[in-house]
Protein backbone atom coordinates (compact mmCIF):
# COMPACT_ATOMS: atom_id res chain seq x y z
CA UNK A 1 0.00 0.00 0.00
CA UNK A 2 1.40 3.41 -0.98
CA UNK A 3 1.98 5.80 1.91
CA UNK A 4 1.32 9.00 -0.09
CA UNK A 5 -2.46 8.53 -0.55
CA UNK A 6 -2.77 7.68 3.14
CA UNK A 7 -0.79 10.78 4.08
CA UNK A 8 -3.02 12.99 1.95
CA UNK A 9 -6.10 11.38 3.49
CA UNK A 10 -4.63 11.93 6.95
CA UNK A 11 -4.01 15.61 6.24
CA UNK A 12 -7.53 16.09 4.92
CA UNK A 13 -9.01 14.36 7.96
CA UNK A 14 -6.90 16.50 10.28
CA UNK A 15 -8.18 19.66 8.56
CA UNK A 16 -11.77 18.50 9.14
CA UNK A 17 -11.11 17.74 12.81
CA UNK A 18 -9.55 21.12 13.46
CA UNK A 19 -12.30 22.99 11.61
CA UNK A 20 -15.04 21.16 13.53
CA UNK A 21 -13.35 21.56 16.90
CA UNK A 22 -13.01 25.31 16.29
CA UNK A 23 -16.58 25.69 15.04
CA UNK A 24 -17.73 27.00 18.40
CA UNK A 25 -15.04 29.70 18.52
CA UNK A 26 -16.15 31.75 15.54
CA UNK A 27 -15.09 35.38 15.74
CA UNK A 28 -17.50 37.75 17.45
CA UNK A 29 -15.66 40.87 16.36
CA UNK A 30 -18.90 42.75 15.59
CA UNK A 31 -20.11 42.77 19.22
CA UNK A 32 -21.02 46.31 20.27
CA UNK A 33 -18.95 47.81 23.11
CA UNK A 34 -19.87 51.49 23.36
CA UNK A 35 -20.78 54.64 21.44
CA UNK A 36 -19.81 58.27 21.95
CA UNK A 37 -21.96 60.72 19.99
CA UNK A 38 -22.08 64.50 20.33
CA UNK A 39 -25.39 66.26 20.82
CA UNK A 40 -24.59 68.65 17.95
CA UNK A 41 -26.08 67.38 14.71
CA UNK A 42 -25.98 68.26 11.04
CA UNK A 43 -28.97 70.39 9.99
CA UNK A 44 -30.72 70.63 6.64
CA UNK A 45 -28.53 73.62 5.83
CA UNK A 46 -25.48 71.39 6.13
CA UNK A 47 -26.71 68.61 3.86
CA UNK A 48 -23.33 68.62 2.16
CA UNK A 49 -21.89 67.21 5.37
CA UNK A 50 -24.13 64.17 4.99
CA UNK A 51 -22.86 63.61 1.47
CA UNK A 52 -19.29 64.08 2.63
CA UNK A 53 -19.87 61.63 5.48
CA UNK A 54 -21.16 59.04 3.01
CA UNK A 55 -18.04 59.48 0.87
CA UNK A 56 -15.90 59.25 4.00
CA UNK A 57 -17.37 55.86 4.94
CA UNK A 58 -17.03 54.55 1.40
CA UNK A 59 -13.33 55.32 1.55
CA UNK A 60 -12.91 53.65 4.93
CA UNK A 61 -14.70 50.49 3.83
CA UNK A 62 -12.63 50.26 0.64
CA UNK A 63 -9.39 50.51 2.63
CA UNK A 64 -10.39 48.07 5.38
CA UNK A 65 -9.57 45.00 3.28
CA UNK A 66 -5.98 46.21 2.96
CA UNK A 67 -5.22 48.14 6.15
CA UNK A 68 -5.89 47.76 9.86
CA UNK A 69 -5.60 51.49 10.46
CA UNK A 70 -6.52 54.26 8.07
CA UNK A 71 -6.90 57.97 8.69
CA UNK A 72 -8.28 60.46 6.18
CA UNK A 73 -10.03 63.77 5.56
CA UNK A 74 -12.88 64.04 3.07
CA UNK A 75 -14.55 67.13 1.63
CA UNK A 76 -13.40 70.73 1.32
CA UNK A 77 -12.59 73.51 3.76
CA UNK A 78 -16.27 74.26 4.35
CA UNK A 79 -17.60 70.69 4.61
CA UNK A 80 -14.61 68.63 5.66
CA UNK A 81 -14.86 65.48 7.78
CA UNK A 82 -11.82 63.85 9.36
CA UNK A 83 -11.53 60.49 11.02
CA UNK A 84 -10.13 56.99 11.02
CA UNK A 85 -10.89 53.34 11.49
CA UNK A 86 -8.82 50.75 13.30
CA UNK A 87 -9.09 46.99 13.59
CA UNK A 88 -7.57 44.87 16.31
CA UNK A 89 -4.06 43.70 15.62
CA UNK A 90 -5.05 40.04 15.56
CA UNK A 91 -7.82 40.37 12.97
CA UNK A 92 -7.04 39.27 9.44
CA UNK A 93 -7.89 41.53 6.49
CA UNK A 94 -11.14 39.76 5.70
CA UNK A 95 -12.45 40.02 9.27
CA UNK A 96 -11.31 43.64 9.46
CA UNK A 97 -13.31 44.40 6.31
CA UNK A 98 -16.42 42.68 7.68
CA UNK A 99 -16.12 44.54 10.97
CA UNK A 100 -15.74 47.96 9.34
CA UNK A 101 -18.53 47.27 6.84
CA UNK A 102 -21.02 46.96 9.70
CA UNK A 103 -20.15 50.37 11.18
CA UNK A 104 -21.71 52.95 8.79
CA UNK A 105 -25.24 51.67 9.27
CA UNK A 106 -24.68 51.30 13.00
CA UNK A 107 -23.43 54.88 13.25
CA UNK A 108 -26.39 56.14 11.28
CA UNK A 109 -28.74 54.40 13.71
CA UNK A 110 -26.99 55.17 16.99
CA UNK A 111 -25.50 58.61 16.22
CA UNK A 112 -27.85 59.93 13.55
CA UNK A 113 -26.49 63.21 12.07
CA UNK A 114 -24.03 63.72 14.93
CA UNK A 115 -21.20 66.03 13.89
CA UNK A 116 -18.76 63.87 15.86
CA UNK A 117 -19.12 60.21 16.74
CA UNK A 118 -17.21 57.13 17.78
CA UNK A 119 -18.38 53.51 17.73
CA UNK A 120 -16.36 50.74 19.35
CA UNK A 121 -16.96 47.09 18.48
CA UNK A 122 -15.12 44.08 19.84
CA UNK A 123 -12.84 43.93 16.82
CA UNK A 124 -12.74 47.45 15.39
CA UNK A 125 -13.74 51.07 15.86
CA UNK A 126 -14.38 54.19 13.82
CA UNK A 127 -14.21 57.85 14.79
CA UNK A 128 -15.08 60.93 12.77
CA UNK A 129 -15.76 64.62 13.34
CA UNK A 130 -16.63 67.59 11.19
CA UNK A 131 -13.58 69.80 10.81
CA UNK A 132 -15.39 72.85 12.15
CA UNK A 133 -16.22 71.00 15.38
CA UNK A 134 -12.82 69.44 16.06
CA UNK A 135 -11.87 69.77 19.72
CA UNK A 136 -8.59 69.14 21.50
CA UNK A 137 -8.77 66.02 23.62
CA UNK A 138 -6.44 64.31 26.02
CA UNK A 139 -4.97 61.05 24.73
CA UNK A 140 -5.68 59.64 28.17
CA UNK A 141 -9.35 60.66 28.41
CA UNK A 142 -11.42 57.75 29.69
CA UNK A 143 -14.14 56.83 27.20
CA UNK A 144 -15.42 53.53 28.55
CA UNK A 145 -14.70 51.03 31.30
CA UNK A 146 -16.12 47.62 32.15
CA UNK A 147 -15.16 45.51 35.18
CA UNK A 148 -16.43 41.97 35.62
CA UNK A 149 -18.72 41.58 38.63
CA UNK A 150 -17.10 38.20 39.36
CA UNK A 151 -14.09 38.50 41.64
CA UNK A 152 -11.03 36.28 41.85
CA UNK A 153 -10.77 34.06 44.90
CA UNK A 154 -7.26 32.72 44.31
CA UNK A 155 -4.51 34.30 46.40
CA UNK A 156 -2.03 34.67 43.55
CA UNK A 157 -4.43 36.56 41.25
CA UNK A 158 -2.96 40.02 41.88
CA UNK A 159 0.58 38.73 41.44
CA UNK A 160 -0.30 37.14 38.09
CA UNK A 161 -2.25 40.22 37.00
CA UNK A 162 0.58 42.61 37.85
CA UNK A 163 3.13 40.46 35.99
CA UNK A 164 0.91 40.26 32.91
CA UNK A 165 0.28 44.02 33.03
CA UNK A 166 4.03 44.68 33.21
CA UNK A 167 4.61 42.40 30.22
CA UNK A 168 2.06 44.08 27.99
CA UNK A 169 3.24 47.52 29.08
CA UNK A 170 6.62 46.95 27.46
CA UNK A 171 5.36 44.60 24.76
CA UNK A 172 3.00 47.14 23.21
CA UNK A 173 5.97 49.35 22.36
CA UNK A 174 8.00 46.50 20.90
CA UNK A 175 4.91 45.26 19.03
CA UNK A 176 4.29 48.48 17.06
CA UNK A 177 1.30 49.46 19.14
CA UNK A 178 -0.31 46.05 19.66
CA UNK A 179 0.45 43.32 22.18
CA UNK A 180 -1.21 40.19 23.50
CA UNK A 181 0.48 38.91 26.66
CA UNK A 182 -0.21 35.56 28.32
CA UNK A 183 1.01 35.01 31.86
CA UNK A 184 -0.18 31.94 33.69
CA UNK A 185 -3.95 31.90 33.37
CA UNK A 186 -4.13 35.62 32.57
CA UNK A 187 -4.32 37.16 29.11
CA UNK A 188 -3.90 40.91 28.54
CA UNK A 189 -4.35 42.71 25.22
CA UNK A 190 -3.33 46.31 24.53
CA UNK A 191 -3.53 48.42 21.40
CA UNK A 192 -2.80 52.05 20.61
CA UNK A 193 -4.22 54.26 17.91
CA UNK A 194 -2.32 53.52 14.72
CA UNK A 195 -0.49 56.84 14.39
CA UNK A 196 0.47 57.15 18.07
CA UNK A 197 4.22 57.30 18.70
CA UNK A 198 5.97 54.70 20.90
CA UNK A 199 6.37 56.99 23.90
CA UNK A 200 2.79 58.24 23.83
CA UNK A 201 1.57 54.69 23.27
CA UNK A 202 3.47 53.45 26.31
CA UNK A 203 2.12 56.25 28.47
CA UNK A 204 -1.44 55.69 27.28
CA UNK A 205 -1.33 51.95 27.97
CA UNK A 206 0.23 52.58 31.38
CA UNK A 207 -2.63 54.95 32.23
CA UNK A 208 -5.22 52.39 31.09
CA UNK A 209 -3.59 49.61 33.10
CA UNK A 210 -3.54 51.81 36.18
CA UNK A 211 -7.28 52.44 35.83
CA UNK A 212 -7.89 48.71 35.45
CA UNK A 213 -5.78 47.94 38.50
CA UNK A 214 -7.37 50.58 40.71
CA UNK A 215 -10.99 50.40 39.59
CA UNK A 216 -11.40 46.77 38.51
CA UNK A 217 -9.28 45.37 41.34
CA UNK A 218 -9.72 41.60 41.48
CA UNK A 219 -12.40 41.41 38.76
CA UNK A 220 -11.84 38.34 36.60
CA UNK A 221 -11.93 40.49 33.46
CA UNK A 222 -11.96 44.12 32.49
CA UNK A 223 -11.79 46.54 29.58
CA UNK A 224 -10.55 50.13 29.64
CA UNK A 225 -10.84 52.40 26.59
CA UNK A 226 -8.99 55.70 26.56
CA UNK A 227 -9.08 58.16 23.69
CA UNK A 228 -5.91 56.78 22.07
CA UNK A 229 -5.58 53.22 23.37
CA UNK A 230 -7.37 50.36 25.06
CA UNK A 231 -6.54 47.39 27.25
CA UNK A 232 -8.53 44.29 28.06
CA UNK A 233 -7.68 41.42 30.35
CA UNK A 234 -9.20 38.13 31.34
CA UNK A 235 -8.39 35.48 33.92
CA UNK A 236 -9.24 31.97 32.67
CA UNK A 237 -9.28 29.30 35.40
CA UNK A 238 -9.74 26.57 32.76
CA UNK A 239 -6.88 27.80 30.57
CA UNK A 240 -6.47 30.66 28.09
CA UNK A 241 -8.53 30.17 24.90
CA UNK A 242 -6.62 29.66 21.66
CA UNK A 243 -8.32 32.63 20.01
CA UNK A 244 -8.97 36.12 21.44
CA UNK A 245 -12.63 35.90 20.44
CA UNK A 246 -13.36 32.64 22.34
CA UNK A 247 -15.51 34.00 25.13
CA UNK A 248 -15.53 32.30 28.53
CA UNK A 249 -18.96 30.74 28.44
CA UNK A 250 -19.30 27.50 30.35
CA UNK A 251 -21.69 25.60 28.12
CA UNK A 252 -20.06 26.44 24.82
CA UNK A 253 -16.58 25.93 26.21
CA UNK A 254 -17.42 22.50 27.56
CA UNK A 255 -19.14 21.46 24.34
CA UNK A 256 -16.13 22.62 22.34
CA UNK A 257 -13.82 20.58 24.55
CA UNK A 258 -15.96 17.47 24.20
CA UNK A 259 -15.99 17.81 20.43
CA UNK A 260 -12.22 18.26 20.38
CA UNK A 261 -11.68 15.25 22.68
CA UNK A 262 -13.94 12.93 20.67
CA UNK A 263 -12.58 14.01 17.31
CA UNK A 264 -9.05 13.99 18.64
CA UNK A 265 -9.45 10.41 19.81
CA UNK A 266 -10.91 9.39 16.48
CA UNK A 267 -8.03 11.05 14.67
CA UNK A 268 -5.48 9.26 16.86
CA UNK A 269 -7.08 5.89 16.09
CA UNK A 270 -7.22 6.75 12.41
CA UNK A 271 -3.52 7.71 12.41
CA UNK A 272 -2.54 4.50 14.22
CA UNK A 273 -4.54 2.36 11.81
CA UNK A 274 -2.94 3.96 8.75
CA UNK A 275 0.58 3.61 10.14
CA UNK A 276 -0.11 -0.02 11.04
CA UNK A 277 -1.28 -0.84 7.52
CA UNK A 278 1.65 1.03 5.99
CA UNK A 279 4.29 -0.73 8.05
CA UNK A 280 2.64 -4.08 7.57
CA UNK A 281 2.65 -3.78 3.79
CA UNK A 282 6.17 -2.39 3.49
CA UNK A 283 7.65 -5.79 4.34
CA UNK A 284 11.26 -4.80 4.92
CA UNK A 285 12.53 -2.75 7.84
CA UNK A 286 14.87 -0.71 5.64
CA UNK A 287 12.08 0.22 3.26
CA UNK A 288 9.87 1.07 6.19
CA UNK A 289 12.48 3.43 7.65
CA UNK A 290 13.01 5.10 4.28
CA UNK A 291 9.33 5.64 3.56
CA UNK A 292 8.61 6.74 7.09
CA UNK A 293 11.35 9.34 6.81
CA UNK A 294 9.99 10.39 3.42
CA UNK A 295 6.49 10.80 4.88
CA UNK A 296 7.84 12.89 7.76
CA UNK A 297 9.55 15.25 5.32
CA UNK A 298 6.44 15.43 3.16
CA UNK A 299 4.26 16.44 6.08
CA UNK A 300 6.80 18.87 7.53
CA UNK A 301 7.03 20.63 4.18
CA UNK A 302 3.29 21.31 4.29
CA UNK A 303 2.71 24.98 5.00
CA UNK A 304 0.46 24.41 8.03
CA UNK A 305 2.45 21.50 9.55
CA UNK A 306 -0.69 20.08 11.12
CA UNK A 307 0.47 16.50 11.73
CA UNK A 308 3.94 15.01 12.08
CA UNK A 309 3.43 11.26 12.40
CA UNK A 310 0.97 11.70 15.20
CA UNK A 311 3.24 13.39 17.78
CA UNK A 312 2.59 17.01 16.84
CA UNK A 313 -1.02 16.16 16.06
CA UNK A 314 -1.52 14.95 19.61
CA UNK A 315 0.11 18.16 20.87
CA UNK A 316 -2.30 20.26 18.81
CA UNK A 317 -5.33 18.43 20.19
CA UNK A 318 -3.96 18.77 23.72
CA UNK A 319 -3.83 22.54 23.19
CA UNK A 320 -7.42 22.53 21.98
CA UNK A 321 -8.74 20.88 25.14
CA UNK A 322 -6.58 22.65 27.74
Amino acid sequence: MSLLPQTLTLLAFSHIVIILSNAETTSDYSTFIFKNCTTNTFTDSTKFHSETLSTFFEELVSKSSQEKFYKTTTGDDNNGISGFFQCRGDLNNNDCYKCITSLPEMLNTLCNKAVSARIQLHGCNVHYEADEFIEERSKFELLHKVCDEKKAVVVEFEEVRDAAFAGVESGVIDGDGYCKENYGLMQVIAQCEGDLGPCDCGECVTAALQIAEEECGTSLSGKVYLDSCFISYGYYPDGIPDKFNHERKGGNNINGKLVAIVLGGAAALFIGYILFLSLKNLGKKEDGIFLKKHALNLICEDGESIVVLGRKERSNFLQLVV
